[in-house]
């Protein structure tokens, strides 16, 4: 998926963008996930106010010279005056995913401050179990390097041996963590019988403009594993919608 070229008039980028924050913004993701934008504090205008503060100044609109300061401050990595502007997303994606975006909640707090991260506990809930189980011709292949990454998709014939294994620990996984639930064991416990890496789980990222920049800068490319690269995808579109200036500059100069 990819984010919709906005129109370059700045009246018009506006009007749109409140039209899109009065309705719940919610993009599909993989066959049972989602990335959905919760809350949202600043646009564009707030990167353009906070470098002109130096110089005691504000404006309440965009003209032609606000877009070439945008573009100044992120050709030049001026990346503090994207820390005021501030995004939560709830996320439901495959615990393989998760520990992947955590790496840069981890990072973030070299750079940002403004990273918040809060993830569903299956200590206190046991909520309905889902799991990530890819189709047989979604199964890739190693890459040459064997470094990192995978190359292109197996033969349908493996690729549906391994679902049919995959399904397999699913359902028995389930079931013994439902034997263990009906049996008193602690749920913190009972978890530990759940297939993990494929399970999906839920969480609440809050975080900056600039976070936000980073993170779809390294996954929302073609060497980024595909499943995280997919959340990268809905999540830049997102931000399109919100930041068109500011992430139009992004992408051309970083």
């Amino acid at each position: 998926m990819k984010s919709k070229k906005l129109s370059s008039s700045l009246s018009g980028s506006t009007d749109r963008r409140r039209r899109f924050l009065k309705r719940k913004v919610k993009v599909k993701v993989l066959e049972k996930g989602y990335i959905k934008l919760v809350n949202n504090m600043g646009s564009d205008i707030d990167v353009v106010n906070s470098a002109r503060v130096s110089f005691n100044k504000e404006v309440q609109s965009l003209s032609d010279s606000d877009t070439k300061l945008i573009n100044f401050l992120i050709k030049h990595r001026h990346d503090s005056t994207l820390r005021h502007c501030v995004m939560t997303f709830e996320v439901y994606a495959p615990l393989m995913v998760a520990r992947q975006w955590w790496k840069h909640h981890i990072g973030a707090t070299m750079i940002d401050e403004q990273d918040g991260w809060n993830e569903s506990s299956r200590r206190y809930i046991t909520e309905e179990e889902e799991f990530y189980i890819p189709m047989p011709m979604e199964w890739r292949s190693a890459p040459e390097n064997r470094k990192q990454g995978s190359g292109e998709p197996v033969i349908a014939d493996i690729g549906a041996k391994y679902t049919r294994q995959l399904e397999k620990m699913v359902v028995e996984g389930d079931r013994l963590y439902k034997e263990a639930l009906e049996d008193g064991i602690a749920p913190e416990q009972a978890r530990l019988l759940l297939p993990a890496y494929s399970m999906y789980v839920r969480w609440r990222w809050t975080v900056s403009l600039n976070g936000v920049l980073h993170f779809i800068s390294l996954r929302d490319k073609e060497d980024a594993q595909y499943e995280i690269r997919e959340y990268a995808s809905a999540i830049n579109t997102v931000a399109h919608q919100l930041y068109p200036i500011t992430t139009e500059a992004w992408r051309k100069f970083r």
